[in-house]
């Protein structure tokens, strides 16, 4: 999901901000790092004419607790996304060589990057962090699934901006499928379709090079580069396998997105 929050004129409640945000080139990574864990990084271009929140629903497992997030550092790689979706220029140009409730305390607040970053375990958590950050009670009642997820809170900067990648890991709990946030939630209101600019990478654990079929491109109905990584993204991403991508490019059913990864 792409939801933002900001200060009112009066700079107490939050809100959602549609006309002054605006978000295009959405890239997603996501890898099961282990059994029950997902990698997950996300980048876009992001206009914004006042400092936002952008909030990241997760499908965590229900009660892991304040530090069930482990946020990544992405600020030496803000070129991730580009180098993956160079690994899916034509396959004559990679055999040149390729790509390498109570309030109780304060949530912690993490300065990763260019960022500044928080996990927010529950719903009833927002009222443990900054108003700014804080999501109104009528994003549930639109998206009711989201009523035990947990959330992820990045404040971004105001202005027109590629926004590096923003990267976490998290226990998930469904352990046999890849989780994308791809719910549009702009303009304060839920719309059953939305317009997509989306790629969305992934590695699968069952997509390996075919030994009689080296130049094969597609994995279902997704692409696929055999391309080998030159970086791990620190170690998002497993060097050695083949990376997937899917592309979401039109209005579409506006609904999260889940690969089976098992």
């Amino acid at each position: 999901m792409c939801c933002f929050s900001a200060r009112t004129p009066t700079g107490i409640l939050a809100r959602l901000l549609a006309p002054r945000v605006h978000v295009s080139a959405t890239n997603i990574f996501t890898r099961m790092m282990a059994p029950g864990v997902q990698a997950l990084a996300y980048g876009m271009n992001l206009a914004s004419a006042r400092e936002v929140a952008m909030i990241l629903p997760l499908p965590v497992v229900p009660g892991s607790g304040d530090d069930a997030v482990r946020f990544v550092n992405l600020e030496h790689h803000p070129r991730m996304f580009e180098e993956l979706a160079a690994m899916f220029a034509p396959i004559q140009a990679l055999a040149k060589g390729g790509v390498s409730r109570s309030a109780g305390p304060r949530l912690v607040v993490h300065q990763i990057g260019a960022f500044i970053a928080s996990y927010v375990p529950t719903r009833a958590d927002f009222v443990r962090i900054d108003p700014q950050f804080r999501l109104p009670d009528v994003l549930f009642d639109a998206v009711p699934h989201y009523a035990d997820y947990g959330f992820a809170v990045f404040q971004l900067a105001p202005g027109k901006v590629t926004v590096h990648p923003m990267a976490m890991t998290f226990p998930t709990r469904a352990e046999g499928r890849l989780f994308f946030p791809t719910v549009h939630v702009h303009d304060g209101r839920y719309h059953a379709t939305a317009r997509f600019d989306h790629a969305l990478y992934y590695q699968h654990p069952r997509a390996a090079r075919p030994p009689d079929v080296p130049q094969q491109r597609t994995f279902g109905s997704d692409e696929v580069s055999w391309a080998t990584l030159g970086t791990d993204y620190e170690a998002l991403c497993e060097t050695g396998r083949p990376l997937l991508r899917r592309q979401l490019r039109a209005r579409l059913p506006n609904q999260d997105t889940w690969i089976d990864a098992t």
